[in-house]
């Protein structure tokens, strides 16, 4: 199982995750630009369990989420930088952990581009990356053992953990 390392800008937090992601994300929602002061924000989501802060300590706070749940955006109390991002759909099991905070940032490339419709009218999208205007059903586009983890979480979540 291969093991990445990342941090925030300052150098207060460093962390480790370990194996593959679940899936990358590239998203162009109006709420990442917001909270990103971007054009975008890329995600990898794992298992909570395979991410391990190994420094610092993360402040935490609570945005709306798209869905109108709680989107908890967990950030070096230092220098604010975004580490990782909890949503309502997985709660505490699954985390949305910022490509761009990896020591080597390129490591993991999105499996979709989502939100599309309200991206900069300058982006442009890569190919052979799929792009959606607004989301997809992971089943389109996961390979199966993929797929089989994240509908782990899920149904872990509606048996009222995380």
């Amino acid at each position: 199982m291969t093991t990445k390392e990342g941090g925030c800008a300052c150098g207060a937090v460093r962390y480790e995750v370990r194996g593959d992601p679940i899936f990358v994300n590239n998203c162009h929602c109006t709420l990442c630009q917001r909270q990103t002061g971007s054009t975008s924000v890329v995600n990898a989501f794992f298992e909570s369990e395979q991410i391990t802060l190994t420094q610092g300590e993360l402040g935490e706070y609570v945005v709306t989420a798209g869905s109108g749940g709680p989107h908890r955006i967990c950030r070096c109390p230092q220098c604010g930088t975004a580490i990782l991002s909890y949503y309502p759909r997985l709660g505490r099991l699954g985390a949305g952990l910022r490509v761009g905070t990896l020591d080597d940032p390129g490591a993991f490339r999105p499996d979709a581009v989502i939100f599309t419709a309200s991206a900069m009218p300058w982006v442009s999208f890569p190919e052979g990356i799929p792009t959606f205007e607004q989301s997809y059903a992971p089943a389109d586009i996961l390979p199966p053992e993929r797929l089989a983890r994240l509908m782990a979480m899920v149904e872990r979540r509606k048996a009222g953990e995380g």
